[in-house]
């Protein structure tokens, strides 16, 4: 599609170039004869008077010989400007072109995702209920077991939903975030307190060294931004581990490192980590986490909402650091 598309804008490009360049030379070649007409007119009346300056007549045949010259002079240009302009045309179309298809591209991919996650628990549910549907001795006691284990597949559609409404909300490039001047302190205390529960369940000891730093930001979005790492941080961390939060100053930019103890990410899957629906699991073998691989993605378009830039540090089996760097004034 885009390569039809490319060379139909080629085209288009081509022939406006050649309507001006064909009607630029037409009136240069009218102009130039047109003088050449002239000074033959005026020869010959110099030397029908035998004024002053008269010259021999010019040669009809030489004359027409030099409009021929002209028009063919003119043509090679036009050519070689038409050349040179398929060729310059069909990379500027390239260039116009490849944002859209890019864009497109992106959207395709998102469905092609989003399909094959909601398919899976989906299927799920479909399994479940006709089997259920079939028993026809199912008790009370079988349909509420069937009952809850739908509960749990709607419940991770929900989750699903709502992450990826949050993941399109946040790569909008104006999305109406409010910046202000907001507490780092008070953004990562609510943050802990927020997975508190889930650090509980693994007795998972989460130190808050910030100090009371103040920068420009959203702070709905950059509690969430510390939540989705923090919550990383516990999933992937064995029991009675600890996850360091700290955050300092430096040249205009606030670093926020958040440290676990867990199984780490393996160097090649580090570049993919921000994908949408990427999960290193191989790289996370024997720990059974669920989640979409969405976390992640939304994290990092809040960064970049705030002009901000995360750094991965990784080992496997002795944990993973990441480094959120955010400007104090957002711009």
């Amino acid at each position: 599609m885009f390569k039809t598309a490319r060379i139909k804008l080629t085209a288009w490009y081509l022939l406006i170039i050649m309507l001006v360049s064909a009607s630029f030379s037409l009136a240069m070649y009218r102009v130039l004869t047109s003088e050449l007409d002239r000074l033959e007119r005026v020869q010959r009346v110099r030397v029908e008077l035998r004024l002053p300056g008269g010259r021999p007549v010019l040669d009809p045949d030489l004359l027409d010989e030099t409009k021929n010259r002209v028009k063919l002079i003119l043509i090679l240009i036009n050519l070689i400007i038409l050349s040179g302009s398929a060729y310059a045309g069909y990379i500027l179309a390239g260039r116009t072109l490849n944002p859209i298809k890019d864009m497109v591209d992106e959207q395709n991919r998102f469905i092609t995702d989003a399909s094959h996650e909601l398919r899976t628990p989906l299927t799920s549910l479909k399994s479940e209920i006709e089997v259920n549907l079939r028993d026809k001795k199912l008790s009370l006691v079988q349909a509420k077991a069937l009952l809850k284990s739908n509960l749990e597949e709607v419940n991770s559609l929900q989750i699903l939903s709502d992450g990826l409404i949050r993941l399109t909300q946040y790569q909008q490039e104006h999305n109406g975030l409010a910046v202000a001047d907001v507490s780092l302190a008070d953004i990562t205390r609510e943050a802990v307190r927020k997975v508190a529960n889930a650090a509980k369940v693994k007795r998972i000891t989460i130190t808050n060294d910030i100090s009371d730093i103040h920068i420009q930001g959203n702070k709905t979005a950059l509690t969430e931004l510390f939540v989705i790492f923090l919550d990383n941080a516990i999933k992937y961390s064995p029991k009675q581990k600890t996850v360091h939060f700290t955050g300092k100053k430096s040249d205009g930019y606030l670093l926020v490192d958040i440290a676990d103890q867990g199984v780490g990410i393996d160097e090649k899957d580090i570049p993919h980590l921000f994908d949408r629906f990427y999960r290193a699991d191989k790289s996370r073998t024997k720990t059974n986490v669920p989640g979409y691989g969405l976390g992640l993605s939304i994290a990092k378009q809040i960064v970049d909402q705030h002009n901000g830039t995360i750094r991965v540090a990784s080992k496997p089996h002795k944990g993973t650091t990441f480094t959120i760097e955010l400007p104090t004034k957002h711009s």
